[in-house]
């Protein structure tokens, strides 16, 4: 999701013409033969720490998760097949809420809130969502602070036996194409981040790694950012990454806003056809359900039958997480999604004021209340009503 108003393509052969209609891009030429995409920052470079860093200080230590939480009963999660599997080697299914940008919501994730998602709304998994531009109060503004905030949303998160998946939100300009949408823009500074948090948490084994939230649009020269460009992108990072985590999963961005393609009216095959030969990763796909129907639940139907998918976002509403719910279209992708044992996040644990934030506007600056559904919008009620059903965690 965007900062604010983020451009999220619709799906099939509506793209150009919603695109069209919204100014912002032009009638599609014939496709030219693609050169290989310039990167803003050469493999490998690692920006110097900033001067007073304490991000990559001493590392933490284990905690351990309270008896019969989701972290308690799974321990460490890896991949096997194209499930998500816990210490046992049983598939599993994990389901929570993703935060908005901290830098944006920094009350609505308090000791308060977290209690609730994890015992009242008895939620799996937190998504950390660490925007990247200065301008979207990213990681860019201000990196010391900002990972900083993320090292303590992690331990709360673990403290209370949630899961946690540290998400390096790239989105793409909200002016379209100016190179933001591709992951290798600022990939120098997502390896000073990632080695920060992986150093700091390595002993943990409730982390989720996901190293690229949506990439779409085009790069710097006027390329798409398609498979090619993501994948050589994460055999670039993963490696490095795992210098100092070997153990945690990560979750792979896909192309055109996480969708397999499905937004730029491709599909799947591009990244079927020549997935990453790297272990314990999973790819990522993003829903919105009042935009995004047959299309994409077909598409995401054929993919889980082919590779690893965790659906790290999702809403009810439209593309932009805002407008009605179309909760009986939610509902076929939540059967789908169990029915696979594909892994969910919900966006966004906020009080934006957008449908799609779950609380009422201001139920953060006034610190709660935080527990049952009074509350929350209609969106969160219903979605809290589906987290709080009763998880299938394998042990034998």
């Amino acid at each position: 999701m965007s900062a604010q108003n983020r451009v999220r393509v619709l799906a099939g052969a509506g793209t150009v013409a919603a695109l069209l209609a919204l100014g912002l891009t032009t009638a599609p030429s014939a496709p030219a033969a693609q050169a290989e995409p310039v990167r803003a920052v050469p493999a490998g470079a690692v920006p110097a720490p900033a001067a007073g860093t304490s991000a990559a200080g001493a590392e933490a230590q284990a905690v351990r998760a309270p008896a019969g939480s989701p972290v308690a009963i799974n321990g460490q999660l890896k991949v096997c097949g194209t499930k998500l599997c816990n210490q046992f080697g049983k598939p599993i299914q994990l389901r929570g809420m993703s935060t908005h940008g901290i830098g944006w919501f920094p009350r609505c994730y308090t000791d308060g809130s977290l209690d609730a998602l994890a015992t009242d709304w008895k939620a799996d998994v937190l998504r950390v969502s660490m925007y990247v531009d200065a301008a979207d109060k990213g990681y860019l503004e201000d990196p010391v602070k900002y990972t900083n905030q993320v090292h303590g949303l992690i331990e709360k998160a673990s403290a209370r036996g949630m899961y946690v998946i540290v998400d390096w939100h790239m989105l793409g300009s909200d002016t379209v194409d100016l190179g933001d949408g591709d992951p290798w823009t600022y990939v120098a500074h997502a390896k000073r981040f990632f080695k920060d948090i992986a150093e700091r948490h390595k002993d943990k084994n409730n982390l989720l790694y996901e190293i690229a939230n949506e990439p779409n649009g085009k790069n710097h020269v006027g390329q798409r950012v398609d498979w090619w460009t993501i994948k050589t992108y994460a055999e670039d990072i993963i490696p490095y990454i795992r210098q100092y985590d070997a153990d945690t999963p990560v979750l792979v961005g896909t192309p055109d806003w996480a969708s397999f393609g499905l937004s730029g009216g491709s599909d799947e095959n591009e990244v079927v056809n020549n997935p990453l030969r790297i272990a314990n990763i999973m790819y990522t796909f993003h829903f919105y359900a009042a935009s995004h129907r047959e299309w994409y639940f077909d598409g995401l139907t054929r993919v889980a039958d082919k590779l690893p998918v965790f659906v790290s976002e999702f809403g009810t509403q439209n593309y932009l997480g805002e407008g009605a719910n179309d909760f009986a279209m939610t509902q076929r992708y939540l059967d789908l999604m169990a029915s696979k044992k594909i892994s969910w996040v919900n966006w966004n644990f906020s009080d934006d004021h957008r449908s799609g934030a779950v609380f009422k506007e201001g139920t953060c600056n006034t610190g709660g209340p935080w527990t049952g559904t009074a509350p929350l919008k209609e969106a969160g009620a219903w979605i809290r009503g589906k987290i709080r059903t009763a998880d299938n965690f394998p042990t034998s």
